[in-house]
């Protein structure tokens, strides 16, 4: 089939989308960002990268304290996680306006949201300036999940936590499994 060349652009969808919680400076629980470009960097010890434009209000609290929690929305949370990122905390307390429950983290100086149902602490290390965005490279220093979604062994029921995607401008439930790491070797034909 043929191809049609589109203008160089980060075409990579569907992306996890997540709301980054961070501490506020003023009387606010804590401020919330909705963010699409983030991702797994290192699995030992972990890392994560999340990509903020420098005129977000989160941008600024989240250099100068250089701590933040990424909290992973499930789908009943759709509608707060848009908000979260299409309103500034200059100008809202998005937890009190979404009635959102600030829940103290562990190892960090930032709220965790307490309805999503997992939550990856972060202490940034490095921080890029890729132009339009920066990209905050962070080591997950603590991890949290909804008690009822542990299973053996400390793995997540992915399926149960019932987490959203997103594609250009769109939040997506996630599907069915098509397959499981490997699956490829064992079942390949036998020659």
């Amino acid at each position: 089939m043929s191809r049609v060349a589109l203008e160089p652009a980060s075409l990579i969808f569907p992306t996890p989308v997540v709301m980054v919680s961070c501490r506020d400076r003023g009387e606010k629980a804590g401020n919330i960002i909705t963010i699409a470009w983030t991702g797994i960097l290192s699995s030992a010890p972990p890392h994560v990268g999340i990509a903020i434009r420098p005129e977000r209000y989160s941008f600024q609290l989240i250099k100068e304290s250089g701590e933040f929690v990424i909290n992973l929305p499930s789908q009943d949370l759709v509608y707060a996680t848009d908000y979260c990122g299409v309103n500034s905390g200059r100008d809202v307390d998005k937890f009190a306006v979404l009635g959102l429950t600030a829940a103290p983290a562990t190892k960090v100086d930032a709220p965790m949201i307490a309805e999503c149902p997992v939550n990856l602490e972060c202490r940034v290390k490095q921080v890029v300036d890729l132009g339009a965005h920066h990209y905050f490279i962070s080591e997950v220093v603590a991890t949290h999940a909804r008690e009822d979604l542990v299973l053996k062994h400390g793995r997540v029921n992915w399926e149960k936590a019932g987490l959203i995607a997103y594609r250009q401008g769109e939040y997506m439930e996630l599907g069915k499994v098509l397959g499981v790491h490997g699956f490829s070797h064992r079942s390949a034909p036998q020659s």
